[in-house]
């Protein structure tokens, strides 16, 4: 799914891969590239996935990456004892609900000091993606809510789930893949915008953001 300058969502490439391997991801990147998609998109927004990361650096070595906060949190709670997961829970909240980069870098070295000596798992699964998870800090504020999950794709997919799983083994691939198709466009309908839409085109002309805010550069600043 990405986003026109307008803020409008739109499902820009679909296709049947092989476990999410590097190569089923550099096909579906690629195929956008030969279907128009001639400028990098500034920011990919995904799980863990270690394929889709692999194939975006070859296909777009430009676009810049952020890891899904959602998918971390679960990532994290695995490697917690349940007594332990509500209060680590709120402690992640505090990293990436934090009005600046430098709160939220406090905030992750205040979890590591908290749970390293027991749970050294859990924090070296958040640790190996610090800088990722912290990307959206470099764009404008008002996108911060759609930049920290990959949400939009997960709600989809779960309403194509919730069918495919009823429809058992009964499909082909290309009836299944058609079938999914037209539950992912008809999700499409009520997709909202983005919000901020105002900023959108500063981020395609690539203005630049700290901590939200738009970087006003001074005549000094431009000559040097």
């Amino acid at each position: 799914i990405g986003a026109t300058p307008e803020g409008k969502k739109e499902l820009v490439g679909f296709q049947v891969g092989v476990r999410e391997s590097a190569q089923s991801w550099h096909e579906l990147l690629a195929g956008l590239k030969a279907r128009g998609l001639a400028i990098p998109p500034e920011l990919a927004i995904g799980d863990g996935a270690l394929g889709f990361w692999k194939a975006l650096e070859e296909v777009f070595p430009t676009t810049r990456q952020q890891r899904c906060w959602v998918h971390k949190t679960v990532n994290v709670m695995d490697k917690l004892p349940k007594s332990v997961q509500p209060a680590a829970k709120q402690d992640l909240r505090e990293i990436w609900q934090a009005p600046d980069r430098a709160t939220a870098e406090a905030a992750i070295t205040t979890f590591t000091e908290k749970y390293v000596a027991k749970y050294e798992k859990a924090v070296s699964c958040l640790l190996k993606d610090r800088d990722a998870l912290l990307t959206f800090y470099d764009f404008p504020a008002e996108h911060w809510d759609h930049l920290r999950t990959s949400n939009p794709i997960e709600s989809v997919f779960a309403t194509v789930r919730h069918r495919t799983v009823r429809s058992k083994g009964a499909l082909s691939q290309d009836t299944a893949r058609l079938m999914v198709f037209k539950l992912v466009m008809a999700a499409a309908k009520s997709w909202r915008r983005l919000k901020g839409e105002n900023q959108l085109p500063k981020v395609v002309q690539g203005v630049r953001f700290r901590d939200g805010v738009e970087v006003i550069q001074t005549p000094a600043q431009t000559a040097a």
